[in-house]
């Protein structure tokens, strides 16, 4: 059996870049007395640097993001008290595109060389967006479920001072719970993309089915929109504003004493669609103060963001009106 110092190495130099390259590691060393590095090829392409043979701290400062900078430079001058493997991760800027950096080595100048420490970057952009990603669907979800709770709290309170017998309340009941249902059938995507997921005006009136007939007189909750196709894509967003806003008036306004009134209206503007939300009848109500509760930044990011829209609230005596611009391009998605 030959000894280990006859085994030839398994690692080329050119293969051992090869495999760097592919896993996308890019290599730096870190002079602990200079404050010097020294970085590969990628390393500078990653920074958004020209090559150099030798780079400071300050010249990489000054590619992290502001909110970052602190905290990176602390976590590098604590490297050398940490025992063991080390990681940190921070945004670098590229123009107004931020990236998301992951710099790893070993602390403690465990294998430091002629006062050198060296270690790698790693570009966790992807695994970054993916995770908030999944934080911002988490919040919604929960979100979502704690109002579709309330409604149903809410529906069963209205039910039971509406009926006189436990079998009308379990039937009342049921079909407002059913077309609660029925609304998030309808918004759910079709299977091969096909078509349109929905009427504008059915949308909104299977949305609003059930709170029409909680109050002292049916048909308290009147719908007037044009006659036009929402996309699926358009139809999930509509729907969670829809329900958003149905919330707040059940919660605090119209929709939330028997003689409350409700009227939903477009126009067809060209290119935007205008749809105003108007309540009547309910209490009294004020301009909220601070930035707004969950639900309202929610509400606001989609139609903004997703429907390219506005969204502006007016308070007054009689109620509260919301005018809401979407783009009509982006609803037929």
């Amino acid at each position: 059996m030959p000894s280990p110092t006859q085994i030839p190495s398994l690692w080329t130099s050119e293969q051992l870049r090869l495999a760097l390259d592919a896993a996308g590691v890019s290599l730096w060393s870190w002079n602990v007395d200079s404050d010097a590095f020294a970085m590969d090829e990628r390393a500078f392409g990653l920074w958004g640097l020209p090559q150099s043979a030798s780079v400071k701290f300050e010249d990489l400062s000054s590619r992290i993001h502001p909110a970052d900078r602190d905290r990176v430079r602390a976590a590098f001058a604590a490297t050398r008290a940490i025992v063991g493997p080390y990681e940190i991760d921070f945004r670098i800027l590229h123009g107004e595109i931020a990236r998301w950096i992951s710099a790893r080595g070993q602390g403690d100048d465990k294998g430091i060389v002629a006062r050198v420490m060296s270690g790698i970057f790693l570009d966790v952009t992807g695994r970054k967006q993916a995770e908030e990603g999944h934080e911002l669907l988490a919040g919604e979800m929960s979100h979502r479920v704690k109002n579709l709770l309330t409604i149903a709290a809410s529906l069963t309170a209205i039910t039971s001072r509406s009926t006189t017998t436990t079998v009308d309340m379990a039937r009342e009941l049921t079909q407002r719970l059913t077309a609660l249902g029925r609304a998030h059938d309808l918004v759910r995507p079709l299977p091969g993309n096909e078509g349109k997921a929905a009427l504008l005006g059915d949308l909104i009136a299977i949305l609003l089915k059930p709170y029409d007939d909680m109050g002292a007189f049916t048909g308290r909750i009147r719908v007037s929109v044009p006659r036009m196709g929402v996309g699926e894509a358009a139809a999930t967003t509509l729907a969670l504003v829809v329900h958003e806003l149905a919330t707040n008036s059940l919660k605090y306004g119209a929709l939330s004493v028997p003689t409350g009134t409700l009227d939903v209206s477009a126009t067809d503007r060209q290119e935007n669609l205008a749809l105003v939300w108007t309540e009547r009848g309910g209490p009294p109500v004020v301009p909220p103060t601070g930035p707004g509760g969950y639900g309202s930044r929610l509400l606001d990011r989609a139609i903004t963001q997703q429907l390219d829209g506005s969204v502006e609230r007016t308070w007054d005596d009689c109620g509260v009106v919301v005018n809401l611009t979407m783009n009509k391009a982006l609803l037929v998605r």
